[in-house]
């Protein structure tokens, strides 16, 4: 009988499942969105641009102004998050350029929100090599893709991160489906936690009439004791702080340096370890 020594990240309280949203301009549907995502009681990353706030032209959906913004986002459990400041195409500018539109805008929303950001989405989905480096030294430890993987998977280049899918995406009610029914506790080999990540933008929701998306999927979604409800920023830095675990030699002790509890699964077990303490597995 195979007792199954591998280590596998749970999340905070020993949960196998998690649920996180990014939704992109910083419009007046935002708001609406947020009592919605409240009154469900869900986390969700809002992706500000800050040189566009209370912009007139057409194309820009309703953007909110900056005192609206604020007042819509300040005192909330949601993220803020970059989007460059005037969102521009990244990749159709130098390099100087770019990076001008990351620190501007970094430093516009810092001010503003009194917090640190440090998470982001690319703007117009435009990035390259040289932007995903560039944003390492100014700082971002994160940035969206719009490409979707259609899996839960914990992304691995987080710089390139890539979500499950778009809320209007045609697989979104098949994915609930499957994230809902998976028990990663009790699968015979891969125990791996599951992150479900939806993006969009508030705006479709006014402009195809489709608030019944949302809502229907955030009824289902919520509420449930086996899935934590994260901003983008909480789930970075708790696999951060998962991946500092210190293991013994023979995997039997761990130690945990980093400034939060961590989660871990071993022998069918699901254990807390606690900021700066050691723990030692129960023997088989």
């Amino acid at each position: 009988m195979q007792i199954y020594e591998e280590k596998f990240m749970r999340f905070p309280g020993g949960k196998g499942k998690a649920l996180t949203f990014s939704y992109d301009d910083g419009v007046i549907a935002d708001k609406r969105l947020v009592q919605l995502f409240n009154k469900y009681n869900l986390k969700a990353t809002f992706n500000l641009n800050s040189l566009l706030f209370a912009s007139e032209c057409k194309c820009w959906h309703g953007r909110m102004g900056e005192q609206e913004t604020l007042e819509t986002f300040v005192d909330t459990r949601h993220e803020v998050a970059l989007h460059g400041a005037r969102h521009i195409f990244f990749d159709r500018v130098p390099l100087y350029e770019a990076t001008n539109e990351v620190v501007q805008n970094r430093v516009q929303l810092e001010n503003m929100f009194n917090r640190i950001v440090r998470g982001m989405a690319y703007p117009y989905h435009a990035y390259s090599k040289k932007i995903r480096d560039m944003l390492e030294y100014a700082g971002v430890v994160y940035a969206r893709t719009t490409v979707s993987t259609y899996s839960f998977d914990i992304p691995s280049d987080w710089l390139m991160l890539n979500p499950t899918c778009h809320h209007g995406d045609k697989r979104l009610s098949e994915l609930t489906d499957t994230f809902l029914n998976a028990k990663p506790d009790n699968t015979s080999k891969n125990r791996d936690p599951l992150l479900f990540y939806v993006w969009g933008h508030s705006f479709e929701f006014d402009e195809k009439n489709q608030w019944d998306i949302i809502e229907n999927f955030a009824e289902r979604v919520a509420n449930r004791d086996d899935i934590w409800y994260a901003t983008n920023i909480e789930v970075y830095d708790y696999v951060k702080a998962y991946e500092s675990l210190i293991y013994s030699i023979d995997g039997e002790r761990v130690y945990n340096p980093s400034a939060i509890p961590v989660w871990v699964q071993v022998r069918g077990k699901i254990y807390k370890i606690d900021s700066g303490k050691n723990l030692v597995f129960d023997k088989p």
